[in-house]
């Protein structure tokens, strides 16, 4: 094998694709990036058994072939490199890589101990708007649980299909996000769970600039989404989501409607107080046209308020302050509309005039006064 190629968009590509390589499993041939090329087209491959990345690029190929490269090595060498073109020639294990003065002989793997990716045939087409996918992600990915502590099905995001309809559904066990959008689809009604990982990698390698639709490809098991240069695989994840239709109250007995700059203010006032979000929660008071919000803890003690036009019952409240930040930053609309059911009911938190996107989240007990 044998091909030059520009150093820069060779980085570029390296640096995405990395981010799938494997970092528990010590397997070397995991620990590696798969390099193939053909004609005048270099591909290159990262997999760990339940991500992987693949992403072409234009080379000028004197002799076909392929290759698995330690991937941390290889990306070093490729961001360090000066010269404007590099080249790799194989013989056999054996990898040169010459770039300007710079000279490197390092060993591979044979390509042919690479694991096969999964396929997907027979699954569902979609095409997704970029910015509008990325819109969604932003409005519930910050709601996926992080870790497997509570359940697993949840660290992924939903995406549920409906006629000419997709709605994203995050939750951790404390929140819950939703965000809907109408788009081309007149499929059957389905839904899968992606990885939060899978999500936040296609975000980044995507990006937000020019207006692209994402290729999406849906199997039982697996998923793969394709945009310019890339394809990203993943493993879909199995088990019994929350059914949030149940979990979101229907009426509330109070409602608020509050700018949301100015409640994002109120609340990150009382945050130098915050000692701890998991057990010093802020306490708002929605009562006589303000919130009142207010905290004290060994560090000391706040109270501040805001305008709100609020009708209904007096309600005084707990709750982590960055779940209420991260819903109202969230909702990206000048006014949001707050719904009650009472202290220990779960709170609705929407734009004020648009019902394409919900936040639910559960209150803290409040212990004394203020």
């Amino acid at each position: 094998m044998k091909f030059t190629c520009n150093t820069k968009k060779l980085n570029e590509a390296c640096s995405n694709v990395i981010k799938a390589v494997s970092q528990k499993v010590t397997i070397p041939t995991i620990e590696g990036i798969l390099i193939e090329c053909g004609t005048e087209i270099l591909s290159l491959t990262g997999y760990d058994f339940e991500f992987g990345i693949t992403t072409t690029l234009s080379a000028t190929v004197t002799e076909p072939g392929s290759i698995v490269i330690n991937a941390k090595i290889m990306c070093d060498i490729i961001r360090k490199l000066a010269a404007d073109v590099v080249t790799f020639e194989t013989s056999g294990n054996s990898v040169s890589i010459i770039s300007g003065a710079a000279q490197y002989n390092i060993t591979g793997i044979d390509a042919n101990d690479y694991p096969e990716l999964p396929s997907v045939s027979g699954g569902y087409p979609l095409f997704i708007e970029k910015n509008m996918l990325h819109k969604m992600v932003m409005q519930t990915l910050f709601a996926v649980a992080e870790n497997e502590n509570s359940k697993p099905v949840h660290t992924g995001l939903k995406f549920e299909m409906t006629l000419n309809q997709l709605r994203l559904i995050g939750v951790d066990g404390y929140r819950l996000a939703i965000s809907t959008e109408n788009i081309n689809y007149e499929g059957e009604d389905f839904s899968f769970i992606v990885p939060k990982k899978t999500i936040r990698e296609l975000i980044k390698i995507t990006g937000v600039d020019e207006e692209e639709n994402i290729s999406v490809s849906v199997g039982k098991r697996h998923i793969i989404f394709e945009i310019g240069d890339y394809s990203i695989i993943s493993r879909l994840l199995d088990g019994d989501f929350l059914d949030y239709n149940a979990a979101v109250p229907k009426t509330g007995t109070t409602t608020v409607l509050i700018n949301t700059r100015e409640a994002i203010a109120c609340i990150e006032r009382a945050i130098p107080v915050v000692e701890n979000n998991a057990k010093n929660p802020i306490r708002c008071l929605f009562d006589k046209d303000e919130m009142r919000v207010s905290t004290v803890s060994a560090r000391g003690r706040v109270v501040d308020y805001t305008h709100a036009n609020i009708s209904g019952e007096r309600v005084e409240i707990g709750f982590n302050s960055k779940y209420m930040l991260d819903a109202l930053n969230a909702a990206d609309t000048d006014e949001v509309k707050i719904e009650l059911g009472g202290p220990v009911s779960p709170v609705k938190v929407m734009p004020a005039n648009d019902e394409r996107f919900l936040f639910l989240v559960l209150p803290m007990r409040l212990k004394s006064e203020i």
